[in-house]
């Protein structure tokens, strides 16, 4: 039975809440009234990182925003068993969200980086 490894949805929040106030912060517009372009690119603000378990030679985990359960392969220098951390983003742009990306990593060495959606 795959185990899907889950991340709290206050700290989904939280990260959506820092974007909204990073797009008030910055605003739409320039000074001058002008369309603010560096306001607009994309802003990633880190939610949470969570323990996950390789097992089956992947990670298997619930992500936000609609966007369901996944299963992330890992390198096989990496077996089943071995303990790592899954950290995930939110990704914005203009506050809105646009996907999330996940960084799995082992010993702190990132060894997998996925983005769904647009990050």
């Amino acid at each position: 039975m795959t185990t899907y490894h889950e991340f709290s949805a206050q700290a989904v929040q939280q990260a959506l809440d820092t974007a909204r106030m990073h797009n008030d912060t910055v605003g739409l517009k320039a000074a001058d009234g002008s369309p603010n372009i560096a306001g607009g690119g994309e802003f990633a603000v880190l939610a949470e990182c969570v323990s996950v378990t390789v097992s089956g030679g992947r990670v298997c985990l619930n992500l936000p925003l609609g966007i369901g359960s996944v299963c992330i392969p890992i390198p096989i220098s990496f077996p089943d068993g071995t303990v790592a951390q899954a950290c995930l983003s939110i990704c914005t742009t203009w506050g809105f969200p646009t996907g999330v990306k996940v960084t799995v990593s082992v010993a702190g060495q990132t060894i997998v980086e996925k983005s769904f959606g647009k990050c």
